[in-house]
């Protein structure tokens, strides 16, 4: 595909142009990495959190590159190559990438998801409930990227800009109305959403996470609160009400405001009716409704989805039983039978508030003659702060707690481990072990159940992989219980 640099310009971005003409400038692709860069590649010198790409213009004119985006000149400007500075570098790009491929995502309805917790449950529900009425969909998620029925490995929450346009661009091609993603807190700071037009924005939660990213919980919020800040008047706005920073993300967006909410009135409320280790009974909006999903936090899950689908469909008075028919979402609350009645749940809570949210909707389903066993890990070179937070949750409300390696990464799996004890109170010292291996911690933990108790294996979920030093070796929580299992059977 070759595009005139001119006709993809279609906002008012200040630019400076230099060198070539935009109008005698054509290119074929756009790229951010220089090693990618084939003959009429423009070039977008990014500036990154470990390099900058004005680094490597030079490089990406050799290899071919004939326009380059940046925010500083180069000291050499060659006049066979199209320049172009400007202070919004990550805008223009944007903008360049939805009109490379003439504006097709345009023809999408696109919902981005943002929060600490509930981003790829509230995503992948969506994304089953309106293909389950018949629409072809796109989903991009920690799990996976879908199109329709095929199934991409995710590579990030939210991919770099440029493959974010062409996943998007792809997913219009082949047909699909919607597009459910989640929106990383990198990807808003990083900017990495550039030109997406967006028509909802949901907010689930936000609890302490990635602050070895963001520094400060403030920072967080904002990076957070900038994806609102940029929804257009045309785009509506979901926010978790009871959270004390819901409304927050509310107040400079020009979008249309809903809000939803368990403990006050809201646009869309939510209460608990029933619950048990086989799903909910709901109420939502006076309509009730069964699930197979457990837990007052899926419950918030199911309410921003219930507002998402109600303004998508304009109101469908059938979305409560479209809604009962939606499955669980892999690694997010599963739940495994094993012998002697023991129930194992895999769940991917890694966050403080998201691990103490499942231990207390397990100790409120279970009665006091039922054990829960906690096997829990943190992830390496990840923000180090909320590991003695972990480990305290986790051994005050579990009758056994086992801290075991989660994804170590490059960090010692041993002084991981130990910071999680740090932060365990005295009085619950004995209900801990520490055991580094995964796999003989989840087989620990099957042989200490007795009939009838349940063992939460939390921190990887959906994951299939252990990242240890570098290199990712197969591991599925799932797979090692049922092998646990099959040995006390």
């Amino acid at each position: 595909m070759t595009r005139k640099l001119a006709d993809l310009i279609t906002e008012k971005i200040a630019f400076q142009s230099v060198g070539l003409p935009l109008e005698q400038c054509e290119i074929t692709d756009l790229q951010i990495d220089s090693r990618k860069i084939q003959s009429q590649h423009l070039y977008a010198a990014l500036i990154g959190t470990q390099t900058d790409g004005h680094n490597f213009i030079e490089k990406a004119i050799e290899s071919g590159s004939n326009a380059i985006l940046c925010s500083q000149l180069p000291a050499n400007i060659l006049p066979n190559v199209c320049y172009i500075k400007t202070d919004q570098v990550e805008e223009f790009l944007g903008m360049l990438c939805r009109e490379f491929y003439d504006g097709i995502i345009n023809n999408l309805t696109i919902v981005g998801t943002t929060g600490t917790n509930g981003k790829t449950s509230v995503s992948t529900l969506l994304f089953d409930l309106f293909t389950k009425i018949g629409n072809k969909c796109g989903l991009i998620s920690t799990v996976e990227y879908r199109i329709g029925n095929e199934v991409f490995p995710s590579t990030h929450t939210t991919p770099d800009i440029i493959g974010l346009h062409k996943l998007m661009a792809k997913m219009a091609q082949a047909g699909c109305i919607y597009c459910f993603m989640e929106v990383s807190s990198h990807a808003i700071h990083q900017k990495r959403i550039a030109g997406i037009p967006w028509a909802i924005g949901i907010f689930t939660n936000i609890t302490h996470d990635h602050l070895d990213y963001h520094g400060t919980f403030e920072n967080y919020i904002k990076a957070k609160k900038a994806f609102f800040d940029i929804l257009p008047g045309t785009a509506v706005a979901i926010t978790n009400k009871d959270d004390k920073n819901g409304l927050v993300m509310l107040q400079n967006t020009k979008a249309i405001r809903y809000t939803y909410a368990m403990k006050q009135a809201a646009d869309f409320t939510v209460r608990v009716l029933e619950h048990d280790f086989t799903g909910m009974q709901l109420q939502m909006n006076k309509q009730e409704l069964w699930t197979p999903l457990i837990g007052e936090f899926n419950a918030y899950n199911l309410c921003a989805v219930y507002a998402a689908a109600f303004v998508l469909t304009e109101g469908d008075e059938n979305l409560a039983t479209q809604i009962s028919a939606v499955g669980t979402v892999n690694g997010r609350f599963q739940v495994l039978r094993g012998p002697k009645k023991i129930t194992a749940i895999v769940d991917y809570a890694h966050t403080p508030d998201a691990l103490e949210n499942v231990i207390k909707t397990i100790n409120q389903i279970r009665n006091n003659s039922v054990n829960l066993i906690t096997v829990v890990g943190c992830g390496g070179n990840r923000d180090q702060a909320k590991r003695p937070v972990m480990g305290k949750i986790a051994a005050a409300n579990s009758n056994k707690a086992i801290f075991t390696s989660d994804n170590p990464r490059n960090e010692s799996p041993e002084t991981i481990i130990e910071q999680m004890q740090e932060g365990v109170e005295p009085q619950f010292y004995k209900r801990t072990l520490k055991i580094t291996d995964r796999k003989e911690a989840i087989k620990t933990a099957c042989m200490l159940a007795q009939a009838g108790d349940v063992i939460l294996v939390a921190g990887k979920g959906h994951e299939t992989y252990q990242e240890i030093q570098g290199v990712k070796h197969p591991f599925d929580d799932k797979i090692a219980i049922q092998e646990a299992f099959n040995l006390i059977s």
